[in-house]
């Protein structure tokens, strides 16, 4: 009997050291082989400006920059080329996402218009309605006294008015 107590004691404590043994053990992960996967980013498209009979190198819009968010007032500078203007000035149109007139004005010339170089340019105030909020269109046109539409060009530059 004696024999049966110590082979169930010795059997006990193989069975206690298995379960300790056991606990501590922590089996290692499965590798799987790691595939990258790339989902493919879509660009971001940046507003540009828009040119019609025009180029950067007749007029530069310094501000506001295309897809700029501006409130319902905000000032527009840049420089354009002494022929963009007639008598030191020319107009600018603020359109509504659906083409309505939300204001028009003119730019005034910030020194000699009479001169083939970039000559500044700079508005005080420009201030569309209050109720209007959303995608808009800031337009530059050159000054056309000949009235002729082969001798128009304008820059057309998107923006958001808060």
């Amino acid at each position: 009997m004696r024999t049966f107590f110590v082979a169930l004691l010795v059997g006990a404590a193989a069975f206690a050291a298995g379960v300790w043994y056991t606990r501590e053990y922590v089996p290692a992960p499965i590798e799987t082989p790691i595939t990258p996967t790339t989902t493919p980013i879509t660009p971001v498209e940046t507003p540009k400006a828009t040119y019609i009979n025009a180029s950067a190198d007749k007029i530069v819009v310094t501000s506001p920059l295309p897809g700029a968010t501006v409130g319902n007032t905000f000032s527009i500078t840049g420089r354009a080329r002494g022929g963009w203007y007639f008598e030191a000035s020319f107009p600018i149109q603020v359109l509504s996402s659906t083409s309505t007139v939300l204001k028009e004005m003119p730019v005034q010339a910030q020194g000699d218009w009479m001169t083939a170089n970039f000559v500044p340019f700079a508005t005080t105030t420009v201030a569309v309605p209050a109720w209007y909020k959303g995608p808009a269109t800031l337009i530059l046109k050159n000054d056309n006294p000949s009235g002729l539409p082969e001798n128009d060009a304008s820059i057309s530059i998107p923006i958001i008015i808060q």
